[in-house]
C-alpha cells in the first residue's frame, strides 16, 4: 500500500504542477505565519462521562434525538499522546482544539473537576514538549447542560458571570502555555443553528419543542460578544501582562455572489447578507454596534448595547477566527405580509441562500477565490484585523480504501492556501491557516457520514486506529518546504519521505 501511496501521490504533484499557474511554498508566507489543524472536544475527545464529566447541550441534543453521538468519538481523551506523535510527524506549527467546559467544571460553575484539569494540563504540556502552539477555543456548541437547565444558558444574560469565571480558570491554569485563546467557535451560525434553525444544539426555534427563532437568535448573539468582551478585559486586566497571549472571537464566513447576475436586487441583497453575516458579529467587535440595515430590518428584536457596553465590545478581540468551505449565492426576496409576523434571521435579512459547494460527499467545489474574497472584505470593511483561518478543509464519504487516495482534498487544500498566500500579498493581515480537521471526527451536521480528516481513523475498530491519508503526506511535505511547484512548466521538486 506504501508503494502504491507513493507512486500515485508523485503523478499527483505532476498533474497539479502542470495545470497550476501560481507558484508558491511554503517559504513564501511571512516569517512566524501559522499553519496547522485542528479539532473540537465533543469531536474528538470521547470519554463521554468518564473522570467527572458532566454532560453538555451537544451530549443532551442527540442522545434525545437518537442520533449518531461522540460518546467516544476519536477516543482522543486516551489516545492524545499518539495523536501528538502524528502532529509532530505532520510538521504542524499549532494545534487547535477546545475545552469541555463540562469536563473542567462539570455543572458550567463551582468547583473544577481535578481530573478534567489534568488532562489539559497533560494533553497542553505534551503539544508544548514537542513543539506545538496550542491555539485554544473556550465554547465549541458544547454548553454545559446543567446551565442550560437552570436558567436557559445563552438567552439568560447570567451566562456572562459563568462564562467569564471558568475563562479565569482555564487562564489561571494554562495561560502560561497558552498564547492564543479564541472565546466563541463560528458565532454566527452557532447562534442560527442553535436558536433561529434548531438543526445544531441547543436545538431551539419557534418550530421547536423549545425556543422563538425572532428573539432567541438576537439575544444569543447579543450575551456572545457581551461574554467574549467580558472575558476579554479579565484576560487584558489579570493575565496580559504576566503571560503574554491574545484573545479573539471567531465567525463563519461565506463569500456572497449574486444569484442572477443581471439582478441589481440580487446586488443589494448582497450587502444585507454581509451585514447579517459579517456585520452582526464584526460591527460591534470594530465599531461597537450593529449595521445600521440591521437594525432597521430586525428594530426591537435586536438588542441595544448601553454605551458602557459598545465601549466593552469595541476593541475586544485581538484577533478574528474564520471558518470558511465554499460560498453561497444570494436571491433578494419580498417578505409576504403574512410571514412577517413570524419573522426570523432569514426573513429579517431579506435573502435566500444556496450554498455553492459539492455536496455529493466527494469534496466541495475548489472556488479559492472565495476565500480570498473573504480576506479582503474584511480587510477593507473592518480595518485589517488580524486573522487566522480556523477552518478550512473539504469532506468525503468514509470509505477506508478511498480516503487514503484522497487526492481531491489535496487539491482543495494547495487551492486554498494559495489563495491565503495572494491575499497575505495583497496586504490581509492573515496570521495563520488551520486544517479541518486533523483527523476525522464526529461532525457537527453529519456525524460519521462524512470526514475532513488528514488522517483517517476506524471507528468501528475498538483501539480507533488511525491511518495516514494522501493529503497527510502531502501537507507534511509541504510544511517541511519539501515540495516546490513551478506553475505551468509541469515541473514539480519532490523529495518524498515515504
Amino acid at each position: 500500500m506504501r508503494m502504491i501511496l507513493s507512486v500515485i501521490y508523485i503523478f499527483l504533484l505532476l498533474a497539479l504542477s502542470g495545470r497550476c499557474s501560481d507558484v508558491y511554498s511554503r517559504s513564501d508566507f511571512p516569517e512566524g505565519f501559522t499553519f496547522g489543524s485542528a479539532t473540537s472536544a465533543y469531536q474528538w475527545e470521547g470519554a463521554v462521562d468518564e473522570d467527572g464529566k458532566k454532560p453538555s447541550v451537544w451530549d443532551t441534543f442527540l442522545h434525545s434525538r437518537n442520533l449518531a453521538n461522540g460518546d467516544i468519538a476519536c477516543d482522543g481523551y486516551h489516545k492524545y499522546k499518539e495523536d501528538v506523535k502524528l502532529m509532530v510527524e505532520t510538521g504542524l506549527d499549532a494545534f487547535r482544539f477546545s475545552i469541555s467546559w463540562s469536563r473542567l467544571i462539570p455543572n458550567g460553575r463551582g468547583p473544577v473537576n481535578p481530573k478534567g484539569l489534568q488532562f489539559y494540563k497533560n494533553f497542553i504540556q505534551q503539544l508544548v514538549s514537542n513543539g506545538i502552539e496550542p491555539h485554544v477555543t473556550l465554547h465549541h456548541y458544547d454548553l454545559p447542560q446543567y446551565l442550560e437547565d437552570d436558567y436557559g444558558g445563552w438567552i439568560n444574560r447570567r451566562i456572562i458571570k459563568d462564562f467569564t469565571a471558568y475563562a479565569d480558570v482555564c487562564f489561571r491554569e494554562f495561560g502560561n502555555h497558552v498564547k492564543f485563546w479564541t472565546t466563541i467557535n463560528e458565532a454566527n451560525v452557532f447562534t442560527i443553528g442553535g436558536y433561529n434553525d434548531g438543526t445544531s444544539p441547543p436545538g431551539r426555534c419557534s418550530n421547536c419543542s423549545s425556543g422563538n427563532s425572532s428573539t432567541e437568535t438576537y439575544i444569543v448573539g447579543h450575551n456572545l460578544l457581551l461574554a467574549h468582551a467580558s472575558v476579554s478585559r479579565l484576560y487584558k486586566q489579570k493575565y496580559k501582562d504576566k503571560q503574554g497571549g491574545s484573545v479573539g472571537f471567531s465567525l463563519y464566513a461565506f463569500e456572497f455572489v449574486p444569484y442572477t447576475s443581471s439582478s441589481k436586487d440580487d446586488e443589494i441583497a448582497i450587502q444585507r447578507a454581509k451585514d447579517f453575516f459579517y456585520g452582526w458579529i464584526l460591527g460591534p467587535l470594530t465599531f461597537g454596534d450593529y449595521p445600521v440595515e440591521m437594525k432597521r430590518a430586525v428594530g426591537s428584536r435586536l438588542p441595544i448595547f448601553s454605551k458602557e457596553e459598545s465601549e466593552l465590545v469595541k476593541g475586544s478581540s485581538d484577533f478574528i477566527g474564520i471558518m470558511h468551505y465554499f460560498p453561497a449565492s444570494v436571491k433578494n426576496i419580498k417578505i409576504e405580509p403574512s410571514l412577517s409576523r413570524n419573522p426570523d434571521f432569514y426573513s429579517d435579512m431579506g435573502v435566500s441562500l444556496i450554498y455553492l459547494g459539492n455536496f455529493s460527499g466527494f469534496g466541495y467545489d475548489i472556488v479559492p477565490w472565495a476565500l480570498e474574497s473573504v480576506l479582503e472584505y474584511i480587510k477593507q470593511t473592518y480595518g485589517n484585523p488580524p486573522v487566522y483561518i480556523l477552518e478550512n478543509g473539504t469532506p468525503m464519504k468514509p470509505d477506508l480504501q478511498l480516503q487514503q487516495k484522497d487526492t481531491c482534498r489535496i487539491e482543495y487544500l494547495r487551492a486554498y492556501i494559495g489563495a491565503v498566500l495572494k491575499a497575505v500579498r495583497n496586504g490581509s493581515d492573515t496570521r495563520g491557516y488551520f486544517v479541518w480537521s486533523f483527523m476525522d471526527l464526529y461532525e457537527l451536521l453529519s456525524g460519521y457520514e462524512l470526514s475532513f480528516g488528514l488522517y483517517s481513523v476506524n471507528f468501528s475498530d475498538p483501539h480507533r486506529k488511525r491511518s495516514p491519508k494522501l493529503s497527510a503526506h502531502w501537507y507534511s511535505d509541504f510544511l517541511k518546504g519539501k515540495t516546490t511547484f513551478f506553475g505551468s512548466q509541469g515541473i514539480t521538486q519532490l523529495h518524498s519521505n515515504f
